[in-house]
């Protein structure tokens, strides 16, 4: 496989549809198919399941505003890295980049593969081989595993195939995943068999109070994750100071009214005692509604769609690698594309690795949590660098300004915070895990710091963007 240096770069092939599917793709995954249960469990009542979705839908995207405005000021490759670069300077981002690759992508591609694999073959699949110790499965191999797997290995190919391949699977899977969720959600209300009375519904004893809510929100965090997603295509987005901005806003806008809607639907199906615990609640609701036999093609509807945000995952996350590893940051072969398909082959074969061990390593709902709690230390390091980049001395161009501010980034700063703290004192073990992925990256970081006079792809994006004119770029 030939590749080439970072020099041959990324093109400018995404139009804003593209951009706004890639949004809704990533954020519409395997997390609205499977948290609501998991929700219910711990704050008991289908009323406090709804403000949950709604209060980290405004967190969402409070997010996208700032970060449409980092994004249309810094258009390249990498997201959270090049703004914390910025920033912040190379190490920041560094442990960005770190997280966006364990936590960021490869983390919720084995999640949605997953999902994708239990919605398909049903969660019932007896394991092959399952190690256990001190009540915890390490390592679990299974017809489930194996079809994650390879779903994992299918999308990284098409992926690395070429760009206009990637958007087209992206785009095709993207709109039958919203064809699909609209239908459920019309058919299920006016001709399902449900109770509207569902939404008065609490579990017996469940623990609920406002620490539960904060954990919860861990949950919706994970489900909502993807907001930022067209960030990472910034360097292949036409017209990034428009399209990026709006593309992050109407994507996010959209997926809080259908997670409200479908989240609607579930209530509307099961009681909170049916759904509390219940991973595969799109099924269990259909299942309710139509019948157990609608309930399994359903559930196979529903594995289809999420293919959707595993793709996104995948097609998203090795830009985040390529602008690292072009910086000096990582390891130089990560920031190769090959000669005449343009994609960051080498970063996706990488994601796929770690995206496999996950699968094969980790417990379905503690890798929710690990990520949700993990993406929310970067995202607010990253929005507390915008009030930075407003009182720096530069001369960069701000083609698009937060709505709100300074209301809006302090609004997903104290939220995220509030979910952070809560979520260390019920889950230290979890809290743990994130930390040391993150003590992990500053080693990492310590292997490529060894040439600090080395001038950088993000320093040349930045001067870039301050000395030329906005028409002369694109």
């Amino acid at each position: 496989m030939k590749t080439v240096s970072a020099s041959n770069t990324l093109k400018r092939e995404i139009g804003l549809l593209s951009a706004v599917v890639v949004v809704i793709a990533n954020m519409v995954g395997s997390g609205i198919f499977t948290t609501s249960g998991f929700i219910v469990a711990e704050l008991g009542s289908t009323h406090a399941l709804l403000l949950c979705w709604l209060v980290g839908g405004l967190f969402a995207l409070a997010g996208a505003l700032c970060y449409g405005e980092l994004g249309a000021m810094l258009p390249r490759a990498g997201g959270e890295y090049a703004y914390l670069y910025y920033a912040f300077g190379p190490l920041p981002a560094f442990l960005s980049g770190w997280v966006s690759l364990v936590v960021g992508f490869s983390a919720p591609i084995a999640a949605a593969a997953i999902a994708f694999a239990t919605y398909f073959l049903g969660a019932e699949a007896e394991p092959w081989i399952v190690i256990e110790f001190s009540g915890h499965k390490w390592f679990t191999f299974s017809a489930i595993t194996v079809l994650a797997c390879t779903m994992v290995v299918v999308f990284s190919v098409v992926h690395g195939h070429s760009l206009h391949l990637g958007t087209r699977v992206q785009n095709l899977l993207t709109f039958f995943k919203l064809a699909v969720i609209i239908s459920f959600s019309v058919a299920g209300i006016w001709w399902g068999k449900g109770d509207l009375g569902h939404l008065g519904h609490a579990v017996p004893h469940a623990p609920g109070g406002i620490g539960r809510f904060a954990v919860a929100l861990i949950f919706v965090s994970f489900s909502y994750s993807g907001w930022n997603a067209a960030a990472y295509l910034g360097g292949e987005i036409r017209n990034p100071d428009r399209n990026l901005p709006l593309a992050l806003a109407l994507g996010t806008g959209l997926v809080i009214v259908l997670y409200l809607l479908l989240n609607m639907v579930y209530i509307y199906a099961l009681p909170a005692s049916d759904m509390s615990g219940t991973l595969e609640v799109g099924k269990a609701a259909a299942a309710a509604m139509f019948g157990a036999g609608v309930g399994k093609v359903f559930g196979l509807t529903i594995a289809i769609g999420l293919l959707s945000g595993l793709s996104a995952m995948i097609m998203a996350g090795p830009r985040v690698y390529y602008a690292m590893a072009c910086d000096g940051l990582f390891f130089r072969s990560f920031g190769g594309i090959h000669a005449t398909r343009h994609t960051p082959i080498p970063a996706i074969a990488f994601q796929a690795t770690i995206a496999i061990g996950m699968i094969l390593f980790a417990a379905y709902e503690t890798l929710l949590i690990y990520i949700g709690f993990t993406l929310s230390l970067t995202a607010v390091m990253t929005v507390i660098g915008l009030f930075r980049l407003r009182r720096m001395p530069q001369g960069m161009p701000r083609p698009f300004c937060t709505i709100g501010y300074p209301l809006t980034p302090l609004l997903f700063v104290f939220g995220n915070l509030w979910i952070i703290c809560h979520t260390v004192a019920s889950r230290p073990l979890v809290v743990l895990c994130g930390v040391v992925t993150i003590a992990s990256g500053w080693v990492v970081h310590s292997l490529f710091n060894g040439n600090p006079g080395k001038v950088t792809g993000t320093e040349v994006a930045i001067a870039t963007v301050s000395d030329r004119s906005r028409r002369d770029r694109y």
